[in-house]
C-alpha cells in the first residue's frame, strides 16, 4: 500500500513538472510572439508575396524558353531548379526578418548538403551527367547512339535528369545512367544527315576485275537511295589467301542505312550470279 502511494506521488510530481515546463515555454512563446508581432506579420506577408513572385518568375521563364525554342528537357530542368532555389531564398529571408541568424541557416544547409552528398554520390553523379548532356547536347531525342563503355546502343527516346532511355532495333528499352554517358565516348550515328556505307565482297582470283567493278558500280547506281552528289568507289581492298577482296563505298541518307545495306547485299549477290562472277568462300 505504501509502495502504491509512493508511485502515485511520483506520477503527480512528474505531471506537475510537465505542466510547469509547458506553462513556462508557452509564456516564452507568447512573450516572443508579442515582442515580434510586427516582424511576424511582415515575415508572413513577405512569404505570401514571395511565393507569388516566384510563380510569376517561373511563368515568365517558361514563356521565354518557349519563345527562344529552348529544348524541353533543358527548360524543364532549369525551371525546376529556379523554383526550388527561389522558394528556399524566400523562406530564409522570412526567417531573417524574424531575427534568425543567416549564418545558422548556411551552416545547417551546408551540413545537410554534405550528408546528402555522401549518401547519394551515385545519384549526384547521374544528376551532374544529366545537366552536362542537357546543356552540351552531344545527342538529342531521336538520335541513334552507341555508348562505348558498355556497348549499349539504340534510339534516344527520353533524356531525364538521372537516366537516358534508349530503344533498341528489336524494341527493347535500355536505361543508361547519365553519369556513365557523360564519362565515356559516345557515337552519335544519326547526328549527320548522310552516312557512308562500306561493303566488301570476295571474288575468285580468275575473275575479270574490271568486269566485277563495272557490275558492282551498276548495281549501286541503280538504287535511287544512293546519293548522286557523292562519289561511288569500287576498288580492290586486299589480296586474300584464296580470293580478291573488293571494297565498295557510297553515300546514302543516314536514316536508311540498315535497309539500304540489307537490300544492297541481296542485289550484289543476285547481280554477280547473273553475270557469272564467282563469290569465293
Amino acid at each position: 500500500m505504501l509502495f502504491q502511494n509512493k508511485e502515485m506521488e511520483d506520477v503527480v510530481e512528474q505531471m506537475e513538472q510537465s505542466a510547469d515546463f509547458l506553462k513556462e515555454n508557452l509564456d516564452k512563446l507568447i512573450a516572443w510572439a508579442t515582442d515580434k508581432a510586427a516582424s511576424l506579420v511582415l515575415a508572413v506577408l513577405f512569404l505570401v508575396i514571395g511565393f507569388k513572385v516566384v510563380k510569376l518568375i517561373v511563368k515568365l521563364s517558361k514563356k521565354s524558353f518557349e519563345r527562344h525554342n529552348v529544348d524541353a528537357s533543358v527548360a524543364g530542368f532549369l525551371i525546376s531548379l529556379m523554383q526550388i532555389l527561389f522558394n528556399v531564398l524566400v523562406c530564409i529571408t522570412s526567417a531573417t526578418i524574424l531575427g534568425f541568424q543567416m549564418t545558422s541557416f548556411i551552416t545547417l544547409l551546408g551540413t545537410a548538403g554534405l550528408a546528402v552528398g555522401m549518401a547519394l554520390q551515385g545519384s549526384l553523379s547521374n544528376l551532374a551527367g544529366g545537366v552536362l548532356i542537357l546543356l552540351l547536347k552531344p545527342f538529342s531525342i531521336g538520335d541513334y547512339i552507341i555508348e562505348k563503355g558498355t556497348g549499349q546502343e539504340g534510339t534516344v527516346t527520353a533524356i531525364d535528369i538521372f537516366y537516358t532511355r534508349l530503344t533498341t532495333v528489336d524494341n527493347r528499352m535500355v536505361v543508361v545512367p547519365n553519369g556513365s554517358l557523360s564519362a565515356t565516348s559516345i557515337i552519335n550515328v544519326t547526328a549527320n544527315p548522310t552516312r557512308r556505307l562500306d561493303l566488301t565482297i570476295d571474288v575468285a582470283y580468275d575473275s575479270d576485275v574490271d568486269a566485277v567493278k563495272q557490275c558492282l558500280e551498276e548495281i549501286i547506281r541503280a538504287d535511287n537511295r544512293v546519293l548522286v552528289t557523292e562519289p561511288v568507289d569500287v576498288f580492290i581492298d586486299m589480296f586474300d589467301a584464296s580470293a580478291i577482296r573488293m571494297g565498295i563505298r557510297f553515300w546514302i541518307p543516314g536514316n536508311e542505312y540498315w535497309q539500304v545495306k540489307w537490300d544492297m547485299q541481296q542485289r550484289i549477290w543476285d547481280g554477280l550470279n547473273q553475270n557469272g562472277i564467282q563469290i569465293q568462300y
